[in-house]
């Protein structure tokens, strides 16, 4: 009952401090965006916050939402969704085709498909006050299994021939996503909306520049930046030179 109580607590705390932040982003994307129907994939839904946030701003076309935690699925599957608009798939997105073991922490939001760097002051810190006020012993609930798709297979089984945003917030994985992406299907992304972790807590076998180098070679350039509170964790939106000229 504790913990249930807690988790509850942190994640409406967590939504009030990041809420000035979102409004930035909205904002963003409305001066880009006018009167448009946006067609968004949106990797990493949680339990649904960023699919209610463009709901609630944008004219929706369709919205692919990948959450791989089967209880948070569960609870997507309850919300009063337009499913003709918002697909969910219970399903990870990576470099390749294959079963990962995701790791489901006391925190949904920090669950996470790389391993855990149980030495970093981060994740120290975090452990200390998570557990004190939960009640728990240990970060980490359980472990998952998961299948992996990569987007270019699922944007080309799909037939999907633009996205208008691609969100990624996966803890530590997103590079592993966007070089799950073919050189041509780029082409098909106007926005690249991620987050990147500057800890040490998540042990993700790449830096940040890994991310940019990438982005900047597949034409995309970088339009958005904010620091999220309380955190050593940025958000960015890169934009598609290409689409932006057409």
């Amino acid at each position: 009952m504790i913990n249930k109580v807690f988790i509850k607590f942190l994640s409406i705390i967590i939504g009030l401090i990041d809420y000035p932040n979102k409004k930035k982003i909205i904002f963003f994307f409305k001066n880009e965006f006018k009167n448009e129907k946006l067609s968004i994939i949106d990797i990493g839904s949680h339990k649904g916050e960023t699919i209610d946030l463009f709901i609630k701003n944008f004219d929706i076309k369709k919205i692919f939402a990948f959450e791989p935690n089967i209880k948070l699925f569960k609870i997507l599957k309850k919300k009063r969704y337009d499913f003709e608009k918002i697909k969910l798939f219970n399903l990870g997105v990576g470099m390749n085709e294959e079963n990962l073991d995701l790791n489901i922490m006391i925190d949904s939001a920090s669950s996470t498909f790389n391993s855990i760097n149980l030495e970093s002051s981060y994740y120290k810190k975090k452990k200390n006050i998570i557990i004190f006020l939960s009640n728990k012993s240990n970060l980490l609930e359980n472990k998952q299994q998961i299948s992996i798709v990569t987007l270019s297979k699922f944007v080309s089984d799909n037939k999907i021939e633009q996205v208008d945003i691609l969100k990624i917030d996966t803890e530590g994985f997103e590079f592993n996503i966007l070089k799950g992406i073919k050189s041509i299907d780029f082409e098909k992304f106007k926005y690249i909306y991620f987050e990147h972790h500057y800890d040490l807590m998540i042990n993700k076998g790449y830096n940040f520049s890994d991310i940019n180098n990438l982005l900047i070679k597949q034409n995309f350039k970088k339009k958005f930046k904010i620091k999220m509170k309380f955190r050593k964790s940025f958000e960015y939106i890169y934009e598609n030179k290409i689409l932006k000229k057409e």
